[in-house]
């Protein structure tokens, strides 16, 4: 082979390697950087399978509502749950509950992120879990029919989920499984 033919091969494997790339990040979800009092981690969201989840959760980030909540329910081999409480557990005024979207192919595997809700299943709003274990008992239809709607992963930063995880618990204000030491989230804010 001349150098031509070692060029001619070298440059078609650089626009193939950048077309890939953009395919990749055409498809890329939308990703949310939390920081906090544990240690930072990155989300990305899947805009496509749970649009209406994600736009309601891309809400509170940009209103930054989810600035100086805590994890408030942490429970070592099974989730780790925020966005609703302050130090002081109190909860924060949400807005209006979103309407379920468990139905997208979505799975409560380890380190996905999933909305919170009451028994009804139109009821999430600002609170969120992270799943620190697979958790197929949680995906749609669930013991109640509905199940719980997963609308994106944890792609960086899962030894900060590991550590919350392992957090000591305690009863306060009559909630269970609350940490000792309060996990404050700092900030949400858009990564891309």
């Amino acid at each position: 082979m001349n150098i031509y033919t070692h060029s001619r091969k070298f440059i078609q494997l650089l626009i193939a390697l950048s077309l890939s790339l953009s395919v990749l990040n055409c498809f890329a979800g939308t990703q949310v950087l939390f920081k906090t009092t544990k240690g930072d981690f990155v989300i990305e969201l899947d805009d496509e399978k749970a649009p209406k989840t994600v736009e309601n959760f891309i809400g509170y980030v940009k209103s930054n509502f989810y600035s100086d909540t805590i994890f408030h329910r942490v429970i070592n081999g099974f989730m780790v749950q925020g966005g609703g409480f302050t130090k002081d557990m109190q909860q924060k005024k949400p807005r209006t509950p979103i309407e379920i979207e468990s139905q997208n192919g979505l799975k409560n595997y380890k380190y996905t992120i999933a909305m919170a809700r009451t028994s009804d299943p139109n009821s999430a709003t600002s609170q969120f879990f992270i799943n620190v274990k697979d958790n197929a008992m949680l995906d749609y239809p669930s013991r109640d029919g509905f199940g719980y709607t997963v609308f994106g992963t944890v792609i960086s930063g899962m030894a900060t989920i590991d550590e919350i995880k392992f957090s000591p618990t305690t009863i306060r204000n009559g909630m269970s499984d609350v940490p000792v030491d309060p996990i404050t989230i700092i900030s949400a804010t858009i990564k891309k």
